[in-house]
């Protein structure tokens, strides 16, 4: 499998799980100001095992959640997962007019290369 590529909407990056190291300051402002809070779409490049939003690549990906919410003509996706040494929680919201076609292949990519994720 190739990459997936695509532009994500909405995207939330927080600490997960609450027991885990703390952000500093300048990691909360940057994640914040770049993709939390940055209202223009976010690059997103979907690999093997890992996923990178805008620069910032996420690996260690575990517990991945993808749907197409009932009533809403969009994707989400949710997942678990470590950028260095930090634990984050992040959600993906996909609105465009492809977001059909971007929810059947990141489910194919998640068969392939997580088959015994605990959410399928």
């Amino acid at each position: 499998m190739s990459e997936i590529s695509f532009l994500a909407d909405k995207v939330f990056v927080h600490r997960w799980p609450h027991d885990t190291p703390l952000w500093d300051d300048l990691v909360k402002h940057t994640l914040d100001e770049t993709i939390s809070k940055n209202p223009e779409p976010k690059k997103i490049t979907v690999f093997e095992k890992s996923i990178k939003i805008q620069d910032f690549e996420f690996s260690h990906i575990k517990k991945i959640g993808i749907s197409v919410p009932f009533f809403k003509d969009e994707c989400r996706m949710i997942f678990e997962s470590q950028f260095g040494e930090l634990f984050a929680h992040i959600h993906i919201t996909v609105k465009s007019s492809e977001y059909m076609d971007i929810f059947r292949k990141l489910k194919s990519w998640k068969s392939e290369f997580f088959p015994n994720d605990s959410n399928k």
